[in-house]
Protein backbone atom coordinates (compact mmCIF):
# COMPACT_ATOMS: atom_id res chain seq x y z
CA UNK A 1 0.00 0.00 0.00
CA UNK A 2 1.30 3.21 -0.67
CA UNK A 3 0.73 6.39 1.74
CA UNK A 4 0.32 8.86 -0.70
CA UNK A 5 -2.54 6.84 -2.39
CA UNK A 6 -5.35 8.95 -3.32
CA UNK A 7 -9.01 8.18 -1.84
CA UNK A 8 -12.46 9.52 -4.01
CA UNK A 9 -15.21 10.13 -1.49
CA UNK A 10 -18.63 10.85 -2.85
CA UNK A 11 -21.14 12.21 -0.27
CA UNK A 12 -24.10 14.81 -0.10
CA UNK A 13 -23.94 15.54 3.33
CA UNK A 14 -20.82 17.66 4.00
CA UNK A 15 -20.24 16.70 7.90
CA UNK A 16 -19.71 13.00 6.67
CA UNK A 17 -17.02 13.99 3.85
CA UNK A 18 -15.49 16.44 6.69
CA UNK A 19 -14.91 13.28 9.18
CA UNK A 20 -14.26 10.84 6.41
CA UNK A 21 -11.65 13.02 5.07
CA UNK A 22 -10.20 14.07 8.27
CA UNK A 23 -10.14 10.79 9.61
CA UNK A 24 -8.32 9.05 5.97
CA UNK A 25 -5.78 12.50 6.20
CA UNK A 26 -4.44 11.47 9.47
CA UNK A 27 -4.06 7.58 7.94
CA UNK A 28 -2.02 9.19 5.55
CA UNK A 29 -3.85 9.29 2.71
CA UNK A 30 -4.41 12.17 -0.23
CA UNK A 31 -7.95 12.91 -0.20
CA UNK A 32 -10.48 14.61 -2.35
CA UNK A 33 -14.34 14.74 -1.83
CA UNK A 34 -17.29 15.84 -3.68
CA UNK A 35 -21.06 15.98 -3.04
CA UNK A 36 -22.39 14.61 -6.15
CA UNK A 37 -22.09 11.84 -8.72
CA UNK A 38 -21.28 13.49 -11.69
CA UNK A 39 -17.68 14.47 -10.66
CA UNK A 40 -17.10 11.72 -9.24
CA UNK A 41 -17.34 10.29 -12.34
CA UNK A 42 -15.56 12.90 -14.19
CA UNK A 43 -12.58 12.00 -11.81
CA UNK A 44 -12.77 8.45 -12.75
CA UNK A 45 -12.62 9.00 -16.11
CA UNK A 46 -9.49 11.32 -15.85
CA UNK A 47 -8.11 8.35 -14.25
CA UNK A 48 -7.85 10.04 -10.88
CA UNK A 49 -7.96 8.44 -7.81
CA UNK A 50 -6.62 4.70 -5.85
CA UNK A 51 -9.72 4.19 -4.39
CA UNK A 52 -13.35 5.22 -4.01
CA UNK A 53 -15.77 5.58 -1.70
CA UNK A 54 -19.26 6.21 -2.37
CA UNK A 55 -22.98 6.81 -0.98
CA UNK A 56 -25.59 5.26 -2.39
CA UNK A 57 -28.28 8.15 -2.59
CA UNK A 58 -26.98 11.51 -3.87
CA UNK A 59 -28.75 14.07 -5.36
CA UNK A 60 -27.85 13.59 -9.13
CA UNK A 61 -27.28 9.69 -9.65
CA UNK A 62 -27.78 6.55 -7.15
CA UNK A 63 -23.61 5.43 -6.25
CA UNK A 64 -25.26 1.68 -6.69
CA UNK A 65 -25.29 2.60 -10.33
CA UNK A 66 -22.13 4.05 -10.38
CA UNK A 67 -20.21 1.05 -9.53
CA UNK A 68 -20.65 -1.29 -12.82
CA UNK A 69 -19.81 2.17 -14.78
CA UNK A 70 -16.42 2.37 -12.68
CA UNK A 71 -15.61 -1.31 -13.07
CA UNK A 72 -16.24 -1.26 -16.82
CA UNK A 73 -13.71 1.44 -17.02
CA UNK A 74 -11.30 0.86 -14.10
CA UNK A 75 -11.74 -2.75 -13.48
CA UNK A 76 -9.12 -2.71 -10.69
CA UNK A 77 -10.02 0.38 -9.20
CA UNK A 78 -11.68 -0.92 -5.25
CA UNK A 79 -15.14 1.34 -4.90
CA UNK A 80 -16.24 1.13 -0.87
CA UNK A 81 -19.78 1.84 -0.74
CA UNK A 82 -21.78 3.09 2.38
CA UNK A 83 -25.63 3.53 2.71
CA UNK A 84 -27.75 4.38 5.43
CA UNK A 85 -30.44 2.53 3.81
CA UNK A 86 -28.68 -0.52 5.87
CA UNK A 87 -31.32 -3.45 4.54
CA UNK A 88 -29.86 -6.60 3.09
CA UNK A 89 -31.20 -5.58 -0.78
CA UNK A 90 -28.67 -3.28 -0.33
CA UNK A 91 -25.63 -5.27 0.72
CA UNK A 92 -26.49 -7.36 -2.08
CA UNK A 93 -26.80 -4.74 -4.48
CA UNK A 94 -23.27 -3.52 -3.40
CA UNK A 95 -21.90 -7.14 -3.80
CA UNK A 96 -23.68 -7.97 -7.15
CA UNK A 97 -22.15 -4.84 -8.84
CA UNK A 98 -18.76 -5.29 -7.68
CA UNK A 99 -18.26 -3.35 -4.59
CA UNK A 100 -14.99 -4.27 -2.17
CA UNK A 101 -17.21 -3.63 0.43
CA UNK A 102 -20.04 -2.01 2.24
CA UNK A 103 -20.19 -0.20 4.86
CA UNK A 104 -23.74 0.48 6.98
CA UNK A 105 -23.98 3.90 8.32
CA UNK A 106 -23.24 4.97 11.07
CA UNK A 107 -19.82 3.46 10.72
CA UNK A 108 -16.39 3.17 12.77
CA UNK A 109 -14.03 5.58 11.68
CA UNK A 110 -10.85 2.97 11.99
CA UNK A 111 -13.19 0.50 10.39
CA UNK A 112 -12.99 2.31 7.67
CA UNK A 113 -9.48 3.41 7.66
CA UNK A 114 -9.15 -0.47 7.76
CA UNK A 115 -11.23 -1.40 4.70
CA UNK A 116 -9.28 1.35 2.34
CA UNK A 117 -5.63 -0.33 3.39
CA UNK A 118 -7.31 -3.95 2.44
CA UNK A 119 -8.95 -2.44 -0.67
CA UNK A 120 -5.46 -0.56 -1.64
CA UNK A 121 -3.17 -3.80 -0.76
CA UNK A 122 -5.17 -6.19 -2.70
CA UNK A 123 -5.79 -3.81 -6.43
CA UNK A 124 -3.91 -6.38 -8.00
CA UNK A 125 -6.45 -9.35 -7.56
CA UNK A 126 -9.51 -9.90 -9.82
CA UNK A 127 -13.05 -8.85 -7.90
CA UNK A 128 -16.21 -10.43 -8.35
CA UNK A 129 -17.93 -10.04 -11.90
CA UNK A 130 -20.80 -7.56 -12.61
CA UNK A 131 -22.25 -9.50 -15.66
CA UNK A 132 -25.12 -10.46 -13.54
CA UNK A 133 -26.65 -7.50 -11.97
CA UNK A 134 -29.99 -8.03 -10.40
CA UNK A 135 -32.54 -6.01 -12.01
CA UNK A 136 -33.49 -2.73 -9.75
CA UNK A 137 -36.86 -4.32 -8.51
CA UNK A 138 -37.45 -3.78 -4.96
CA UNK A 139 -38.20 -7.12 -4.15
CA UNK A 140 -39.73 -8.28 -0.60
CA UNK A 141 -37.02 -8.09 1.81
CA UNK A 142 -35.71 -11.76 3.26
CA UNK A 143 -34.24 -10.06 6.22
CA UNK A 144 -35.57 -7.08 8.30
CA UNK A 145 -34.07 -5.31 10.40
CA UNK A 146 -31.65 -2.20 10.66
CA UNK A 147 -29.81 -2.60 14.17
CA UNK A 148 -25.78 -3.27 14.38
CA UNK A 149 -26.44 -6.86 15.12
CA UNK A 150 -28.17 -7.25 12.34
CA UNK A 151 -26.04 -5.54 9.81
CA UNK A 152 -23.04 -7.50 10.60
CA UNK A 153 -25.31 -10.57 9.12
CA UNK A 154 -26.46 -8.66 6.27
CA UNK A 155 -22.29 -7.62 5.54
CA UNK A 156 -21.20 -11.37 5.80
CA UNK A 157 -24.24 -12.60 3.81
CA UNK A 158 -23.62 -10.23 0.87
CA UNK A 159 -19.72 -11.90 1.52
CA UNK A 160 -21.07 -14.98 0.60
CA UNK A 161 -23.36 -14.78 -1.98
CA UNK A 162 -21.13 -15.89 -4.61
CA UNK A 163 -19.75 -18.82 -2.67
CA UNK A 164 -20.17 -22.35 -2.18
CA UNK A 165 -18.93 -22.12 1.01
CA UNK A 166 -20.64 -24.16 3.75
CA UNK A 167 -22.06 -22.30 6.53
CA UNK A 168 -23.42 -22.97 9.83
CA UNK A 169 -25.84 -20.61 11.37
CA UNK A 170 -26.61 -20.70 14.89
CA UNK A 171 -29.37 -19.08 17.08
CA UNK A 172 -32.14 -19.25 19.06
CA UNK A 173 -35.62 -21.11 17.95
CA UNK A 174 -37.58 -18.56 15.81
CA UNK A 175 -34.45 -16.30 15.16
CA UNK A 176 -34.68 -17.23 11.63
CA UNK A 177 -32.34 -19.66 10.52
CA UNK A 178 -34.32 -20.38 7.43
CA UNK A 179 -34.75 -17.27 6.38
CA UNK A 180 -31.18 -16.54 6.47
CA UNK A 181 -30.81 -19.83 4.45
CA UNK A 182 -33.07 -19.06 1.61
CA UNK A 183 -31.67 -15.56 1.07
CA UNK A 184 -28.01 -17.25 0.57
CA UNK A 185 -29.66 -19.71 -1.93
CA UNK A 186 -31.84 -17.09 -3.35
CA UNK A 187 -28.80 -14.19 -3.79
CA UNK A 188 -26.48 -16.89 -4.94
CA UNK A 189 -24.98 -18.21 -7.74
CA UNK A 190 -27.19 -21.05 -7.49
CA UNK A 191 -30.33 -19.35 -7.30
CA UNK A 192 -31.51 -21.39 -10.81
CA UNK A 193 -31.38 -24.46 -8.91
CA UNK A 194 -33.59 -26.43 -6.19
CA UNK A 195 -33.84 -25.43 -2.57
CA UNK A 196 -34.53 -28.13 -0.10
CA UNK A 197 -35.42 -27.75 3.51
CA UNK A 198 -34.88 -30.46 5.94
CA UNK A 199 -35.81 -30.43 9.74
CA UNK A 200 -33.68 -33.60 10.85
CA UNK A 201 -35.57 -33.35 14.09
CA UNK A 202 -38.92 -34.43 12.82
CA UNK A 203 -37.20 -37.54 11.03
CA UNK A 204 -37.52 -40.75 12.63
CA UNK A 205 -33.86 -41.59 13.07
CA UNK A 206 -34.58 -45.00 11.44
CA UNK A 207 -35.43 -43.53 8.52
CA UNK A 208 -33.09 -40.04 8.04
CA UNK A 209 -30.38 -41.85 5.93
CA UNK A 210 -33.14 -42.99 3.66
CA UNK A 211 -34.70 -39.84 3.72
CA UNK A 212 -31.21 -37.68 3.32
CA UNK A 213 -29.44 -40.36 0.57
CA UNK A 214 -31.96 -41.91 -0.77
CA UNK A 215 -32.69 -45.94 -0.78
CA UNK A 216 -33.06 -48.95 -3.57
CA UNK A 217 -35.52 -50.71 -4.14
CA UNK A 218 -35.86 -54.15 -1.90
CA UNK A 219 -32.94 -52.46 0.45
CA UNK A 220 -35.18 -52.63 3.71
CA UNK A 221 -38.76 -53.86 4.66
CA UNK A 222 -41.16 -51.38 2.94
CA UNK A 223 -38.68 -50.49 0.52
CA UNK A 224 -40.83 -51.24 -3.13
CA UNK A 225 -39.57 -48.73 -5.53
CA UNK A 226 -36.05 -46.85 -5.93
CA UNK A 227 -36.43 -43.20 -3.81
CA UNK A 228 -34.23 -40.44 -4.24
CA UNK A 229 -32.80 -38.52 -1.23
CA UNK A 230 -32.88 -34.97 -0.48
CA UNK A 231 -29.38 -34.82 -2.02
CA UNK A 232 -30.45 -35.69 -5.01
CA UNK A 233 -33.29 -33.40 -4.90
CA UNK A 234 -31.39 -30.62 -4.13
CA UNK A 235 -28.42 -31.69 -6.91
CA UNK A 236 -26.88 -27.93 -8.15
CA UNK A 237 -28.75 -26.25 -5.23
CA UNK A 238 -28.73 -26.20 -2.15
CA UNK A 239 -29.56 -28.49 1.07
CA UNK A 240 -30.52 -26.84 4.42
CA UNK A 241 -30.42 -29.42 7.27
CA UNK A 242 -32.21 -27.45 9.49
CA UNK A 243 -31.68 -28.68 13.71
CA UNK A 244 -28.45 -30.75 12.77
CA UNK A 245 -27.62 -31.18 16.47
CA UNK A 246 -30.56 -33.88 16.40
CA UNK A 247 -29.08 -35.88 13.52
CA UNK A 248 -27.75 -39.58 15.15
CA UNK A 249 -24.47 -40.90 14.71
CA UNK A 250 -24.95 -43.17 12.28
CA UNK A 251 -26.35 -40.23 10.12
CA UNK A 252 -23.47 -38.16 10.97
CA UNK A 253 -21.22 -40.31 9.19
CA UNK A 254 -22.59 -40.61 6.11
CA UNK A 255 -22.70 -37.14 6.17
CA UNK A 256 -19.15 -36.12 6.87
CA UNK A 257 -18.45 -38.29 4.18
CA UNK A 258 -20.22 -36.52 1.67
CA UNK A 259 -18.77 -33.36 2.37
CA UNK A 260 -15.14 -35.13 2.52
CA UNK A 261 -15.58 -36.93 -0.39
CA UNK A 262 -17.91 -34.80 -2.32
CA UNK A 263 -19.92 -38.54 -3.21
CA UNK A 264 -22.87 -40.96 -1.59
CA UNK A 265 -24.49 -44.20 -1.92
CA UNK A 266 -27.86 -44.53 -1.48
CA UNK A 267 -28.81 -47.33 0.76
CA UNK A 268 -28.93 -50.33 -0.28
CA UNK A 269 -26.68 -48.71 -3.19
CA UNK A 270 -23.24 -50.04 -3.88
CA UNK A 271 -22.24 -47.39 -6.94
CA UNK A 272 -21.29 -43.90 -5.57
CA UNK A 273 -23.81 -40.70 -6.73
CA UNK A 274 -21.80 -36.91 -7.23
CA UNK A 275 -23.07 -34.52 -4.88
CA UNK A 276 -23.38 -31.55 -6.40
CA UNK A 277 -24.91 -29.53 -3.57
CA UNK A 278 -24.45 -26.62 -1.21
CA UNK A 279 -24.74 -27.46 2.43
CA UNK A 280 -25.85 -25.21 5.02
CA UNK A 281 -26.93 -26.41 7.89
CA UNK A 282 -28.32 -24.60 11.45
CA UNK A 283 -29.02 -25.58 14.90
CA UNK A 284 -30.09 -24.09 18.44
CA UNK A 285 -28.42 -26.65 20.46
CA UNK A 286 -24.26 -25.69 21.67
CA UNK A 287 -22.44 -28.49 19.37
CA UNK A 288 -19.28 -27.77 21.07
CA UNK A 289 -21.24 -28.99 24.92
CA UNK A 290 -22.84 -31.84 22.53
CA UNK A 291 -19.42 -32.67 21.45
CA UNK A 292 -17.79 -32.97 24.98
CA UNK A 293 -21.57 -35.54 25.84
CA UNK A 294 -20.64 -37.55 22.82
CA UNK A 295 -23.88 -36.65 21.03
CA UNK A 296 -22.02 -34.75 18.47
CA UNK A 297 -18.89 -35.71 15.91
CA UNK A 298 -15.96 -32.91 16.00
CA UNK A 299 -14.59 -33.40 12.21
CA UNK A 300 -18.29 -32.92 11.60
CA UNK A 301 -18.21 -30.19 13.11
CA UNK A 302 -15.51 -28.37 11.36
CA UNK A 303 -16.71 -29.66 8.32
CA UNK A 304 -19.91 -27.35 8.69
CA UNK A 305 -18.57 -24.72 10.72
CA UNK A 306 -16.62 -23.22 7.87
CA UNK A 307 -18.38 -19.82 8.34
CA UNK A 308 -20.54 -19.00 11.29
CA UNK A 309 -23.31 -16.86 11.48
CA UNK A 310 -24.97 -16.42 14.70
CA UNK A 311 -28.19 -15.06 15.09
CA UNK A 312 -28.93 -12.41 17.26
CA UNK A 313 -32.12 -12.77 19.72
CA UNK A 314 -35.15 -10.89 19.29
CA UNK A 315 -34.18 -9.43 22.59
CA UNK A 316 -30.76 -8.32 21.74
CA UNK A 317 -31.99 -5.97 18.82
CA UNK A 318 -35.14 -4.22 20.17
CA UNK A 319 -34.33 -1.29 17.94
CA UNK A 320 -35.64 -3.46 15.30
CA UNK A 321 -39.14 -4.35 16.50
CA UNK A 322 -41.51 -1.21 15.11
CA UNK A 323 -40.11 -2.16 11.67
CA UNK A 324 -40.71 -6.08 12.03
CA UNK A 325 -44.01 -5.03 13.22
CA UNK A 326 -44.82 -2.99 10.50
CA UNK A 327 -43.83 -5.95 8.23
CA UNK A 328 -45.66 -8.11 9.77
CA UNK A 329 -48.66 -6.05 9.20
CA UNK A 330 -48.38 -5.89 6.09
CA UNK A 331 -48.37 -9.05 5.76
CA UNK A 332 -51.43 -9.98 7.37
CA UNK A 333 -53.45 -7.43 5.43
CA UNK A 334 -52.51 -9.04 2.14
CA UNK A 335 -53.26 -12.22 3.06
CA UNK A 336 -56.91 -10.68 4.08
CA UNK A 337 -56.87 -9.71 7.11
CA UNK A 338 -57.86 -5.96 9.08
CA UNK A 339 -55.26 -3.40 8.02
CA UNK A 340 -54.09 -2.33 12.06
CA UNK A 341 -52.23 0.42 13.56
CA UNK A 342 -50.46 -0.11 16.85
CA UNK A 343 -49.50 3.12 19.16
CA UNK A 344 -46.41 3.92 20.27
CA UNK A 345 -46.79 3.35 23.38
CA UNK A 346 -47.73 -0.16 22.79
CA UNK A 347 -44.66 -0.77 20.42
CA UNK A 348 -42.44 0.65 23.82
CA UNK A 349 -44.04 -2.43 25.39
CA UNK A 350 -43.18 -4.82 22.87
CA UNK A 351 -39.48 -3.63 22.98
CA UNK A 352 -39.76 -4.64 26.93
CA UNK A 353 -40.83 -7.93 26.67
CA UNK A 354 -38.54 -10.75 26.94
CA UNK A 355 -39.75 -12.51 23.22
CA UNK A 356 -38.46 -16.40 23.79
CA UNK A 357 -39.89 -17.41 20.81
CA UNK A 358 -37.74 -14.77 19.24
CA UNK A 359 -39.23 -13.32 15.92
CA UNK A 360 -41.79 -16.03 15.26
CA UNK A 361 -43.39 -15.67 18.39
CA UNK A 362 -43.56 -11.68 17.07
CA UNK A 363 -44.93 -12.67 13.82
CA UNK A 364 -47.66 -14.38 15.38
CA UNK A 365 -48.79 -12.36 17.95
CA UNK A 366 -48.94 -9.39 15.47
CA UNK A 367 -50.99 -12.25 13.42
CA UNK A 368 -53.09 -12.80 16.61
CA UNK A 369 -53.75 -9.05 16.83
CA UNK A 370 -54.98 -8.96 12.93
CA UNK A 371 -57.42 -11.55 13.39
CA UNK A 372 -58.86 -11.23 16.71
CA UNK A 373 -59.52 -7.47 17.75
CA UNK A 374 -62.07 -5.36 15.70
CA UNK A 375 -60.48 -2.35 16.77
CA UNK A 376 -58.61 -0.30 14.05
CA UNK A 377 -55.94 0.70 16.55
CA UNK A 378 -54.31 -1.50 18.85
CA UNK A 379 -53.06 0.44 21.91
CA UNK A 380 -51.14 -0.48 25.08
CA UNK A 381 -54.07 -2.28 27.27
CA UNK A 382 -54.11 -4.20 24.01
CA UNK A 383 -50.37 -5.54 23.93
CA UNK A 384 -50.45 -5.54 27.83
CA UNK A 385 -53.44 -8.71 27.95
CA UNK A 386 -51.60 -10.57 25.63
CA UNK A 387 -48.29 -10.21 26.54
CA UNK A 388 -49.37 -10.87 30.16
CA UNK A 389 -51.30 -13.83 28.49
CA UNK A 390 -49.09 -16.58 28.29
CA UNK A 391 -50.93 -18.03 25.56
CA UNK A 392 -48.06 -16.77 23.36
CA UNK A 393 -47.38 -18.85 20.75
CA UNK A 394 -43.39 -20.18 20.51
CA UNK A 395 -41.53 -22.96 19.76
CA UNK A 396 -39.21 -22.81 22.68
CA UNK A 397 -39.24 -25.97 25.12
CA UNK A 398 -40.42 -25.26 28.71
CA UNK A 399 -37.19 -24.52 30.55
CA UNK A 400 -36.12 -27.05 33.12
CA UNK A 401 -37.58 -25.26 35.79
CA UNK A 402 -41.06 -26.45 34.67
CA UNK A 403 -39.80 -30.15 35.13
CA UNK A 404 -39.66 -33.06 32.46
CA UNK A 405 -42.81 -33.90 31.18
CA UNK A 406 -43.24 -29.54 30.58
CA UNK A 407 -40.13 -29.92 28.74
CA UNK A 408 -41.08 -32.82 26.95
CA UNK A 409 -44.77 -31.09 25.89
CA UNK A 410 -42.95 -28.63 24.52
CA UNK A 411 -40.91 -30.82 22.07
CA UNK A 412 -43.62 -33.07 20.81
CA UNK A 413 -45.52 -30.01 19.83
CA UNK A 414 -42.72 -28.36 17.81
CA UNK A 415 -42.36 -32.15 16.30
CA UNK A 416 -46.27 -31.98 15.64
CA UNK A 417 -46.19 -28.98 14.21
CA UNK A 418 -43.24 -29.59 11.69
CA UNK A 419 -44.97 -31.95 10.34
CA UNK A 420 -47.59 -29.42 8.61
CA UNK A 421 -50.50 -31.14 9.45
CA UNK A 422 -49.68 -34.83 8.83
CA UNK A 423 -48.98 -37.46 11.06
CA UNK A 424 -45.65 -38.73 11.61
CA UNK A 425 -44.85 -42.38 10.92
CA UNK A 426 -45.78 -45.24 12.94
CA UNK A 427 -44.18 -46.31 16.08
CA UNK A 428 -43.64 -42.95 17.73
CA UNK A 429 -43.92 -44.49 20.67
CA UNK A 430 -40.91 -46.20 20.68
CA UNK A 431 -39.14 -43.86 18.85
CA UNK A 432 -39.91 -40.82 21.57
CA UNK A 433 -38.63 -43.12 24.49
CA UNK A 434 -35.59 -44.18 22.70
CA UNK A 435 -35.02 -40.41 22.30
CA UNK A 436 -35.07 -40.25 26.32
CA UNK A 437 -33.27 -43.41 27.39
CA UNK A 438 -30.39 -42.01 25.07
CA UNK A 439 -29.23 -38.86 27.13
CA UNK A 440 -30.61 -40.59 30.45
CA UNK A 441 -28.36 -43.18 30.41
CA UNK A 442 -25.39 -40.83 28.39
CA UNK A 443 -25.61 -38.62 31.33
CA UNK A 444 -26.12 -41.16 34.12
CA UNK A 445 -22.78 -42.76 33.18
CA UNK A 446 -21.31 -39.61 32.96
CA UNK A 447 -21.97 -38.99 36.39
CA UNK A 448 -20.44 -42.26 37.26
CA UNK A 449 -17.53 -42.21 35.27
CA UNK A 450 -18.52 -45.05 33.33
CA UNK A 451 -19.15 -47.31 36.34
CA UNK A 452 -21.65 -49.56 34.39
CA UNK A 453 -22.58 -51.16 37.76
CA UNK A 454 -23.31 -47.84 39.85
CA UNK A 455 -25.21 -46.78 36.71
CA UNK A 456 -26.94 -49.48 36.78
CA UNK A 457 -27.61 -49.59 39.61
CA UNK A 458 -28.78 -46.03 39.86
CA UNK A 459 -31.11 -46.29 36.78
CA UNK A 460 -32.59 -49.18 38.64
CA UNK A 461 -31.83 -51.33 35.77
CA UNK A 462 -29.49 -54.97 35.38
CA UNK A 463 -26.38 -54.54 34.30
CA UNK A 464 -26.73 -57.01 31.19
CA UNK A 465 -29.90 -54.70 29.95
CA UNK A 466 -27.89 -51.96 30.69
CA UNK A 467 -25.11 -52.73 28.27
CA UNK A 468 -27.27 -54.10 26.04
CA UNK A 469 -29.51 -50.53 25.36
CA UNK A 470 -25.80 -49.41 25.29
CA UNK A 471 -25.42 -50.82 22.05
CA UNK A 472 -28.64 -50.55 20.49
CA UNK A 473 -28.63 -46.86 21.62
CA UNK A 474 -25.27 -46.37 19.91
CA UNK A 475 -24.23 -44.77 23.35
CA UNK A 476 -19.99 -44.48 23.24
CA UNK A 477 -18.22 -46.32 26.15
CA UNK A 478 -17.27 -43.90 28.83
CA UNK A 479 -13.45 -44.39 30.29
CA UNK A 480 -13.59 -44.66 34.27
CA UNK A 481 -13.62 -46.03 37.30
CA UNK A 482 -15.49 -49.52 36.64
Amino acid sequence: MSESATILVADDDEGIRMVVTQALTRAGFDVRSTGNASTLWQWVEEGEGDLVITDVVMPDENGLDLVPKIRRIRPNLRVVVMSAQNTLLTAVKATERGAFEYLPKPFDLAELVSIVKRGLDTRSHSSLSSEHESEDVEEALPLIGRSQAMQEIYRTLARLMPTDLTVMITGESGTGKELVARALHDYGKRKSKPFVAVNVAAIPRELIESELFGHEKGSFTGAVSRSIGRFEQANGGTLFLDEIGDMPMEAQTRLLRVLQEGEYTSVGGRSPIRADTRVIAATHHDLKRLIRRGLFREDLFFRLNVVPIRLPALRNRVEDIPELVRHFLARAASNGLPWKIIEPEAIELFKGHGWPGNVRELENLVQRLAALYSEEVIGPDIIRTELNDGSSDTDVPASANGGLSEAVDGHLRTYFGAHDGSLPTAGLYNRILREIERPLILQTLQATRGNQVKAAEVLGLNRNTLRKKIRELGIPIIKGAE
